[in-house]
């Protein structure tokens, strides 16, 4: 499983990059789990689900464009959607907070909702 870094791009701007085993740092936009709809936003939604759940490899993010926004579907193994909602559904509203933050790098606005 890679890891996701955070580091300086060209022009000075933060660049999201995903390292794959070899230690290489791919570009997060050319991966081919993004979509393109919001590729920083899936790529944090990514790392944070999978640093959460027992099984990271089925983690699943899938994207879809409405009206003005980007939804993101969660679906994770049996057992981890628990982990992930958390008590009283804490963790899953933080983790909504962080990815619209991020989203706002990709210029659009994204709802995340968790699938069973």
């Amino acid at each position: 499983m890679g890891r996701l870094h955070l580091g300086q791009g060209r022009e000075g701007r933060q660049q999201v990059t995903d390292s794959d085993v070899t230690g290489e740092a791919v570009d997060a936009t050319d991966s081919d789990e993004q979509d393109g709809l919001a590729p920083v936003a899936t790529a944090v939604l990514q790392h944070i689900v999978r640093s959460i759940v027992d099984d990271p490899e089925a983690v699943r993010v899938d994207g879809t464009e409405g009206r003005n926004r980007v939804r993101l579907e969660v679906q994770v193994g049996p057992g981890d959607l628990g982990r992930v909602i958390g008590r009283r559904g804490r963790t899953a509203q933080s983790i909504r907070t962080v990815v619209r933050a991020a989203a706002t790098r990709d210029g659009v606005d994204v709802d995340v909702d968790f699938q069973d």
